[in-house]
């Protein structure tokens, strides 16, 4: 499988109470690991078992090594388009209440990186994208030679490029335009997750968990998905929905159940 887009390194730290404007608060706990849609993604494949290569953005700054180590623990195969880049990596910083996991976050994501590079499809069954590196994702797009998945959140301008490359577009519900994909689903944190594959649709319930930490569970839900869809080896019929939503909701309510990176541990 390949996973195209955005890796960080997230600064997450645990409060009792998500400040306001203002407020300083004291952490209870704080983590420095490699985050971001298609860094979370990956390595929660690599986790359930798949084997993953990741194209994204790192560089030589100290911080990109902290991210790379992260990534090859969980047996990512990683791809750094821009291996001498010197400024710092997409840093996010991410505050996590105590009482019931619910997050704050601030990042820089990709903005300004320029990133544009061949990508070897030669042994790629599934791609799984986030859009934010739109040069990478178009290039993997256009040359898939299977199932293509992406990772739609929030709109961004590559979209009218890529979706015409899609399979499945699996949107959150913070994604309001209407996409006209062969298999499309929508993400609602705890209510019933749509799908639509062609004329047929439905919905699939989201088992209830007691949620720790909801930070990246709707990436670890894509990354579950898109390895659902590689086993499958093909594009969704109908019929193939509900077990898929199904196996990708029992995925992220582990993550969601987990404190922090230990989520990673929980899935294998």
């Amino acid at each position: 499988m390949l996973a195209v887009g955005l890796c960080t390194v997230d600064l997450v730290q645990r409060v009792d109470e998500l400040p306001v404007p203002g407020q300083k608060v004291q952490s209870t706990s704080v983590e420095l690991v490699a985050g971001g849609p298609a860094a979370n993604a990956a390595i929660t494949i690599a986790a359930l078992g798949g084997r993953v290569r990741l194209v994204t953005v790192l560089g030589a700054h100290p911080l990109a090594a902290l991210a790379r180590q992260d990534l090859q623990k969980y047996g990512v195969e990683i791809v750094d388009v821009m291996p001498e880049r010197a400024e710092p990596p997409a840093v996010s910083a991410v505050s996590v209440r105590q009482s019931d996991g619910e997050r704050t976050v601030v990042s820089h994501n990709a903005a300004g990186v320029d990133a544009a590079a061949w990508i070897d499809m030669s042994d790629v069954d599934t791609v799984l994208l986030d859009g934010h590196h739109p040069e990478l994702a178009l290039n993997a797009a256009r040359e898939a030679n299977g199932p293509v998945v992406l990772d739609a959140g929030s709109w961004k301008p590559v979209f009218p490029d890529l979706l015409p490359h899609v399979d499945v577009c699996a949107c959150s519900s913070a994604f309001r335009e209407e996409v006209d994909c062969p298999v499309v689903t929508w993400t609602a944190g705890p209510d019933p997750v749509r799908w639509r594959v062609g004329s047929d649709e439905g919905a699939v319930d989201v088992p209830h968990v007691y949620a720790v930490d909801t930070s990246g569970a709707g990436d670890v839900w894509h990354g579950a998905l898109a390895l659902g869809v590689a086993r499958l080896g093909r594009v969704p019929e109908a019929a193939d929905m509900p077990a898929l939503i199904e196996y990708a909701n029992q995925v992220a309510g582990t993550r969601v159940r987990h404190e922090g990176a230990s989520w990673r541990h929980g899935l294998r």
